[in-house]
């Protein structure tokens, strides 16, 4: 069986990168998302296990002390991880994974998977970042300048990644990130071994 490609996608806070997956994931494409665990609170709207598995920090702690982290983040002051036993079961699997994480995750997880895709959300402009941030009126004027701070260190790290998308239109980024899904379930080491029975009987065409 060939296993499953990952997908790592990244962007500052406020580019969109949780719309364009949520849009993506919703088009039916296949692809399993890696649920992260978070010593977070949940927000109104979120949903245990479907955005994050949301435990306690003293728990978070010790899962990590226990290594079931791929990799583990702290962001604001909240741990965030990725469940390595997942992840290696699931790809083993044959199924194709996206993995939304920040830089610093993803450092980490390509010493694992170095052959996983690196795909980078940036927003239009700065301005159009500054707006969303304020439009979601979820953090503080002090937070969002920390946050626009960390967008700016954050979008440092993009030449660390394979593809970048601009998400100033959602369609034409939803449209351009399923490009690169498609396009990476084509290549030619990953058709042969799927198709080796097609391969092997096209082989043997006599030539006329």
């Amino acid at each position: 069986m060939t296993p499953g490609n990952l997908f790592i996608i990244s962007a500052p806070s406020g580019a969109g990168k949780t719309s364009l997956v949520k849009a993506l994931l919703q088009t039916g494409i296949d692809l399993s998302l890696s649920v992260s665990y978070t010593s977070r609170p949940a927000r109104p709207e979120e949903v245990d296990g479907r955005d994050y598995h949301f435990i306690s920090r003293e728990m978070f702690e010790q899962k990590l002390e226990q290594g079931e982290f791929l990799e583990s983040a702290e962001i604001y002051g909240n741990l965030y991880g990725t469940s390595q036993r997942w992840l290696n079961d699931t790809i083993v699997s044959g199924h194709d994974i996206l993995l939304e994480i920040d830089s610093q995750g993803a450092q980490q997880v390509r010493r694992v998977f170095p052959k996983s895709m690196g795909i980078f959300v940036l927003p239009p402009s700065l301005e159009a970042l500054e707006m969303r941030l304020r439009k979601r009126a979820q953090d503080s004027p002090e937070a969002i300048t920390r946050r626009l701070a960390a967008a700016r260190e954050e979008i440092g790290h993009v030449s660390e990644y394979d593809y970048v998308i601009i998400n100033e239109k959602l369609d034409k980024a939803l449209q351009e990130l399923a490009c690169i899904v498609q396009a990476e379930r084509l290549r030619m080491t990953s058709q042969v071994v799927r198709h080796h029975g097609l391969v092997t009987q096209l082989g043997r065409i006599p030539v006329s």
